[in-house]
């Protein structure tokens, strides 16, 4: 069938609804997952992607073992799949049409406000017959960062761009001052340029805080990241 694009307005699940979170184990990935908790919907899977050679995350390249221990404390089982870039899509499809098979009926994402981003969520999830939901889209940058530090979520900056930001603020965590911070070296606090990545490791969906051990850094292409176990 036709894929249609969905009108552009920010949506969760509803109550009871069972859904699977697109994870990359960084802040706006735990702030769409905490919105839809809060709706009342049912976290059922995260989806995280793996690269293909299955030791390193995609985006935030940490280790599925760092995943695992949020989804131990989190209590929604982690569900990985790797994937070369040009094999990336029709393995997540994949992933989201056997989560579908075990009652997923949504999909949650973390985008803000990349348009292409939103299509692609909303046309794989369409392909895997579940509805696609974007809680943070269109909300102001800054006020989605407010919000994650006044919930009393815990984050660190485990990568970083070369071009935007070096390598000296890898292993750091987010909190008013860092942002205080980026704002005077002038890039977007909120990382949504691609300055920064992050790893949650505790707040209110987190049964305890998580303590991190942080190993070498390492550059790869334009990004920096920091190992974490």
């Amino acid at each position: 069938r036709r894929y249609r694009p969905m009108a552009g307005a920010a949506s969760v699940p509803g109550p009871g609804v069972p859904f699977v979170t697109s994870w990359s184990g960084g802040k706006d990935s735990c702030l769409a997952l905490h919105r839809a908790v809060a709706s009342r919907a049912r976290p059922a899977f995260r989806l995280s992607m793996l690269r293909e050679e299955r030791e390193r995350s995609r985006s935030h390249r940490l280790r599925p073992a760092i995943l695992q221990s949020q989804a131990v404390t989190l209590g929604i089982p982690l569900v990985t799949r790797c994937a070369s870039s040009s094999e990336y899509e029709n393995v997540f499809v994949s992933a989201l049409r056997d989560l579908h098979a075990e009652g997923v009926e949504a999909g949650v994402f973390g985008d803000i406000d990349l348009d292409s981003h939103r299509l692609w969520e909303e046309k794989v999830c369409d392909m895997a017959r579940i509805k696609a939901h974007l809680p943070l889209w269109k909300a102001p940058r800054r006020s989605l960062l407010d919000q994650v530090l006044a919930l009393g979520y815990e984050a660190t900056v485990v990568a970083s761009s070369e071009q935007k930001l070096g390598s000296a603020y890898l292993g750091s965590p987010l909190d008013q001052g860092l942002v205080r911070e980026f704002e005077r070296i002038g890039i977007d606090p909120s990382g949504e340029e691609g300055e920064y990545h992050t790893w949650v490791t505790g707040g209110p969906l987190f049964s305890r805080p998580l303590g991190p051990e942080f190993g070498e850094t390492s550059r790869q292409s334009t990004y920096w990241f920091l190992d974490v176990f």
